[in-house]
């Protein structure tokens, strides 16, 4: 006799990974699939000096978590306080952060987006500067970030009919992703006073201009000008000769490829999307440096 036995359905809960909470000039998420295939094989400890939206940390934390890589530990710093800031407190205080958003995306017009544009920073406790870095960030033009040279941000309100600013569950899942993780405000140049044998460090500094009207440099009250650019493959080399594995984004220029002709210099392809002239927007070459077999 035929007994009918019960479906049994096995529900999967598909897992949520983390990526960019925030825009940034020059993020990497459009060439994760070119860099991932130049990713060393093995590594000890993930370091980024140059942050920004932290999209290569995002994707190699994903990676980790599918066992497609494995490190032990991982250390972001950047030489901007206001964005180390925004990560401890995600890390640290999302929820508070959240709350604050919330009246954030509630009063959002022309009039309260320059009156937080405007606000003193040592007013205000960390919590709300990650919460007005964000809010900026998320409804400012084209994402920008840019400081005068009282480090005071300075970018126009965007044109967003409706700017979402901010997703609950993708800041809960970056607080998640920053347990354990190292952050820091620190200029790239400290990284010899940590940077050891078998460290994967991944350089991704301001660019060097394509042309007189692309430069964005003020990240910081501090441009990011030919100097830093020489002292930058300075420690490139230094990193190199303390057998870390080293891995460097920037224009595809003759400047650069002479100056790092001793390594390896590969092209990818990247969108470029912030240019006033649509028409001129656009996939363009970029320099990738290694200092390792991929």
């Amino acid at each position: 006799m035929l007994i009918n036995q019960p479906l049994l359905f096995q529900i999967q809960t598909k897992r949520v990974f983390p990526k960019p909470f925030l825009k940034w000039a020059g993020g990497k998420t459009q060439l994760l699939d070119q860099l991932t295939e130049l990713f060393p094989k093995n590594i000890s400890r993930y370091c980024e000096p140059f942050m920004g939206s932290a999209a290569v940390f995002w994707h190699i934390f994903s990676l980790r978590e599918k066992e497609k890589i494995d490190f032990s530990l991982a250390r972001l710093t950047d030489a901007n306080a206001e964005l180390v800031n925004a990560y401890c407190v995600v890390r640290d205080d999302v929820k508070a952060l959240i709350e604050i958003l919330l009246a954030h995306r509630k009063n959002h017009n022309k009039e309260y987006y320059y009156k937080i544009r405007a606000l003193r920073l040592n007013g205000l406790s960390n919590i709300e500067r990650a919460a007005r870095f964000i809010y900026l960030n998320k409804t400012c033009f084209n994402g920008l970030y840019r400081v005068n040279r009282s480090g005071q941000f300075n970018v126009p309100m965007g044109s967003y009919k409706d700017p979402a600013i901010f997703d609950e569950d993708e800041l809960m899942t970056a607080s998640q992703a920053l347990q354990n993780v190292e952050l820091e405000v620190s200029d790239f140049r400290d990284t010899l006073q940590w940077a050891q044998a078998g460290d994967f460090i991944y350089l991704d500094p301001p660019y060097v201009p394509v042309s007189k009207t692309s430069s964005f440099t003020s990240y910081t009250e501090k441009p990011f000008g030919e100097r830093e650019q020489k002292e930058l493959f300075s420690l490139f080399c230094e990193l190199d000769n303390l057998g870390c594995k080293v891995m460097l984004s920037n224009s595809w220029v003759d400047s650069m490829l002479e100056l790092y002709k001793g390594f390896t210099c590969i092209e990818v392809k990247a969108p470029r999307a912030i240019n006033s002239n649509s028409e001129k927007r656009g996939k363009i070459s970029e320099l990738v440096v290694i200092n390792y077999a991929p």
